[in-house]
């Protein structure tokens, strides 16, 4: 039992339906993702799903409404870190959101966050969350250990990173 506490780890909190959500959302989950191990870009691509994901349950979802909350699930296991995004609005059909790369979509302001998050991302889904509203679930995997050049960031800094 003891052992699974140190295989799995959980974050878990609870955001007000407000602008600086976003915010909080992606620097919790960037500081998991630098402490799994991920290298900068695959940090880049996390935080901006994370933005991605809590910008839509504030606007689509919870539909900016106070009352409303966004619950925010961090999962890291031995191979994925696991997101959660979930809102207390009416949900949505993944299948029904506009391609915005279709031509009659290119010039539209909105709809490239499910996009972004696909492509940022190695696994996504929307379900219905336990308040009735979309879960986003999304998840990438670890950087294998030994994979990153030079190890972890900082120890092995070499010149040419100066200029």
């Amino acid at each position: 039992m003891g052992r699974m506490a140190d295989e799995q780890k959980h974050l878990e909190v609870t955001l007000q339906t407000q602008v600086e959500s976003v915010n909080l959302a992606e620097e919790m989950c960037l500081r998991v993702a630098e402490a799994a191990g991920f290298g900068e870009d695959d940090c880049y691509r996390i935080g901006m799903s994370v933005r991605e994901g809590v910008i839509n349950a504030f606007h689509y979802g919870n539909q900016e409404r106070p009352d409303k909350k966004i619950h925010l699930a961090v999962d890291l296991t031995d191979d994925k870190l696991i997101i959660h995004v979930l809102d207390e609005g009416k949900g949505f059909d993944l299948a029904s959101v506009p391609d915005p790369l279709a031509q009659e979509n290119l010039l539209s302001t909105s709809g490239r966050g499910i996009f972004l998050m696909r492509s940022f991302m190695d696994e996504f889904d929307v379900q219905t969350g336990r308040t009735g509203g979309a879960e986003i679930v999304m998840s990438k995997k670890l950087p294998s250990a030994g994979s990153a050049p030079g190890g972890p960031e900082g120890q092995n800094a070499t010149p040419h990173q100066e200029a």
